[in-house]
């Protein structure tokens, strides 16, 4: 008995084990796609009318801040391409002549999308972990970005806690105005080792009546030389492929 008391009073002496709020954001961004990857994705902009208008990428990303997103379709935009490094973005049209710098709160598709949502870095890159809550089923992390130049400027991001992946990202501005709500939906095995949501939906406050998709047709671990993340590149997107 007094053995069993012994071993009682020193397991409540020990710290209840806690979930580490940046490393739990850290697996999630791994869950979602490996570190070096090239993906294939289609981008749906609805309007109320339910009028649609689509675009499919393709893309490569290297570490925690370079990425690259190749236009395929429609034919008007074929060929364009953008390029991400750190929170730096340019746009490449065929025969116009040098890219242009675009800035995150822009899109280059239209929609409620911008440039930030289409050439996503990790979230644990751009974010801090400032609070986190669980509940039976769901961890609800508090996000705040390092710096001004990020999109949003606090998110609260819904992860499941079976599968480590968001569920629900509420993005809001400065001002605490809920500026759009990111879903991800319908979980399936890319292979490789990725199972994660093939949809991710948005609407927002902003844009009523409108939605955009973004539907995930391929995603695999790549790794592609660093020359590729550079402007002189841009030109040269489509030998990529």
């Amino acid at each position: 008995m007094k053995k069993l008391l012994v071993l009682l009073c020193m397991v409540l002496a020990w710290p209840a084990f806690a979930i580490d709020g940046t490393q739990l954001l850290q697996k999630v961004d791994r869950n979602l796609e490996p570190e070096a990857y090239e993906m294939y994705r289609k981008l749906v902009n609805i309007e109320p009318d339910g009028t649609r208008k689509e675009f499919v990428l393709y893309s490569v990303k290297k570490g925690r801040d370079k990425l690259l997103a190749l236009f395929l379709e429609p034919a008007s935009d074929k060929d364009r391409a953008t390029l991400r490094l750190g929170e730096n973005m340019w746009l490449y049209i065929p025969n116009v002549g040098k890219p242009v710098r675009i800035t995150s709160l822009q899109s280059v598709i239209g929609g409620i999308f911008n440039n930030a949502d289409i050439l996503r870095l990790d979230y644990a890159t751009e974010y801090d972990v400032d609070g986190m809550t669980e509940d039976k089923d769901s961890y609800l992390l508090s996000l705040k970005a390092k710096t001004g130049d990020v999109a949003y400027d606090r998110l609260k991001m819904k992860v499941d806690k079976k599968t480590i992946l968001p569920t629900v990202i509420e993005c809001y501005a400065a001002s605490g105005m809920l500026i759009k709500t990111l879903t991800y939906k319908d979980v399936k095995d890319f292979g490789g080792g990725i199972k994660r949501p093939a949809t991710l939906e948005t609407d927002s406050p902003l844009y009523k009546g409108y939605k955009s998709l973004m539907l995930y047709g391929k995603i695999k671990a790549r790794t592609v030389k660093d020359e590729v993340f550079t402007l002189e590149y841009l030109p040269r997107s489509k030998e990529l492929r």
